[in-house]
């Protein structure tokens, strides 16, 4: 069974960085991990699920949301079986739970919609103040 399991998050000053881990561990249903491609979503109360920035382990292609393309950046080590977002000149408007999805199935390219991540994590919780 896979788990999924973020961590770094927290109260951070507008104007800062902030690094969120992803962390996946145990067997996807015999789907090799080379296959895997791995995004952050994140989310505020009453809003839809919204793409931040998705990655293929086999290669590192990314794809980042044009409205986090200036400040965001994804990065994986596959020794340790994490991913990272990196998130630069934080604002107020970045206040969101930010969840991790794995798509184990070896896709020809990278998902921005939330159905296609089959394994999720619980999310972290990044707060924005002035």
């Amino acid at each position: 069974q896979v788990q999924v399991v973020e961590s770094g998050g927290g109260s951070v000053q507008s104007g800062g960085s902030l690094r969120l881990s992803c962390v996946t561990s145990g067997d996807a249903f015999n789907y090799p991990p080379d296959n895997y491609g791995v995004a952050w979503f994140r989310q505020v109360p009453g809003k839809e699920r919204e793409f931040v920035a998705a990655i293929k382990w086999r290669n590192g292609e990314s794809l980042v949301a044009d409205s986090a393309a200036d400040r965001f950046t994804i990065s994986t080590n596959r020794f340790v079986q994490t991913t990272y977002l990196h998130i630069n000149k934080i604002q107020p408007a970045d206040t969101a739970v930010y969840s991790c999805g794995l798509n184990p199935r070896d896709w020809a390219s990278l998902s921005r919609s939330p159905a296609d991540y089959l394994f999720w994590g619980q999310g972290t919780q990044v707060s924005v103040f002035a």
